[in-house]
């Protein structure tokens, strides 16, 4: 029986981390560890997981290492032949985690698989069965079944990116494709991550007979200024660090002078000051630092402290 390690970051939400360890208990697959790290919290209640939950390693992070770097220090406590990235804000069915082991076991050539993801509040309704690959022009993608009832099907399909918010990997996948990039900080490094796995040779599946429910944007705001910011500045460094040659040059014609100035009217006429700023800023954050850079720019600095 392989042995799966289950990885989770928590920032400022020991409770909700609480309820995702309570829905592991129920799994009927039992040979596995469950890492929490802590990504630089400021309350003080990240004593709590290991008062109800003794046998979970913690990790705490003095500073705030982002999505990719909480998730780094996880990878390098582990000791499992699969790794399971989940979200803190996720809830997981009975039998989820032996039904994506039976798929990692079984495909030889498959090194990433996903569920799919429902929302919490609305459990019938998909958030994610898969995405559809970056369009090179305007640098966007989307998730398949995004606000749909996808049916449940046995049925096993090929996506070019997993979700962060639940992926099981083999450690092979690790060793052969590097660990998760931390330049992002928040958004676009499993997309990023995605290009290296599906590069080193591995495919990357969605499970859709299995689903789980996640509480989408509890950490950051469904559409906050910090997520306007980081997605802009990441969406233009994806492209940058992924795309090479005439088609970047397409991207950044179509971003600077379409794109770019299409969303600064748009928040100006609805009169959202501060996304226009996080706008403005995530953009041209990308004039200033190099796709290896780990500056964050703007207000955002603050956040690793």
């Amino acid at each position: 029986m392989k042995k799966v390690s289950i990885i989770t970051v928590n920032f400022n939400q020991v409770e909700v981390t609480l309820e995702l360890l309570r829905s592991l208990e129920v799994q009927d697959y039992t040979n596995i560890e469950v890492i929490v790290v802590d990504n630089g919290s400021k309350d003080d209640g990240f004593d709590k997981i290991h008062i109800e939950f003794p046998k979970v390693i913690t990790i705490k992070s003095e500073k705030n290492l982002g999505f990719a770097g909480g998730n780094n220090l996880g990878i390098q406590a582990s000791t499992g032949d699969y790794l399971f990235f989940l979200n803190n804000d996720t809830v997981v069915p009975h039998g989820t985690i032996a039904s994506l082991v039976n798929v990692l076991n079984r495909e030889e050539e498959t090194g990433v698989v996903c569920p799919v993801i429902n929302y919490y509040d609305q459990p019938l309704v998909t958030q994610f069965a898969g995405y559809t690959p970056i369009n090179t022009f305007t640098g966007r993608n989307h998730a398949i079944g995004y606000m749909q009832r996808v049916p449940v099907a046995n049925l096993l399909v090929d996506t070019p990116f997993a979700h962060g918010a639940a992926m099981m990997m083999k450690r092979e996948v690790v060793e052969a494709a590097g660990e998760m990039p931390e330049n992002y900080f928040l958004y676009y490094e499993e997309l990023d991550w995605g290009a290296k796995i599906t590069k080193a040779g591995f495919k990357i599946k969605v499970d859709r007979s299995v689903r789980i429910l996640h509480k989408e944007s509890i950490s950051t705001g469904k559409a906050s200024p910090l997520k306007t910011y980081f997605q802009t500045r990441n969406r233009v460094l994806f492209m940058r660090r992924n795309v090479q040659g005439i088609r970047r040059f397409a991207f950044l014609l179509f971003f600077t002078f379409l794109a770019f100035p299409k969303a600064l009217v748009s928040f100006l006429v609805k009169r959202e000051m501060e996304h226009f700023h996080s706008y403005w800023n995530g953009a041209v954050w990308n004039l200033y630092n190099g796709i290896d850079s780990l500056k964050l720019g703007y207000k955002y600095d603050e956040l690793r402290q």
